[in-house]
């Protein structure tokens, strides 16, 4: 009997796009020294591209096609996210989001608890700033 993968358990392609979306709003809307890292529109909201590019990273993260990789290469997170100084301040940030994200969409159970304890631990990765 085969597990099913994080993607599938989450609902797929479309629901983890869903997560991307929310939880760009949710940086958006409460989050403004964190969603000006990335590019944005004229109404200061983060633009398509990092949304589009963060959703096909998830997608291949958590078991499914990984579109990511052959778009852009192996992801280099450290490397890719270098330029940026990520202290606790700003993990807590990215947290913050993502777990708002996660409680709007009615992430629960197993696969949120999974979700949870990867996220920590690759924000914590991250950090290259001191407080």
């Amino acid at each position: 009997m085969v597990t099913p993968t994080p993607f599938e358990l989450l609902g797929g392609d479309d629901r983890i796009r869903a997560l991307v979306e929310r939880f760009y709003d949710v940086m958006s809307d409460h989050e403004p020294e964190l969603s000006r890292l990335h590019p944005c529109d004229p109404d200061g909201r983060v633009a398509r591209i990092p949304r589009d590019r963060f959703a096909l990273f998830l997608i291949g993260w958590l078991g499914g096609p990984d579109d990511y990789v052959a778009q852009h290469g192996h992801p280099r997170l450290r490397m890719r996210h270098g330029k940026v100084a990520v202290n606790v301040a700003m993990r807590d940030a990215w947290m913050r989001c993502m777990s708002a994200a996660m409680e709007e969409l009615a992430i629960s159970g197993e696969v949120r608890a999974f979700l949870d304890a990867r996220f920590a631990e690759v924000a914590d990765f991250l950090r290259n700033a001191a407080d």
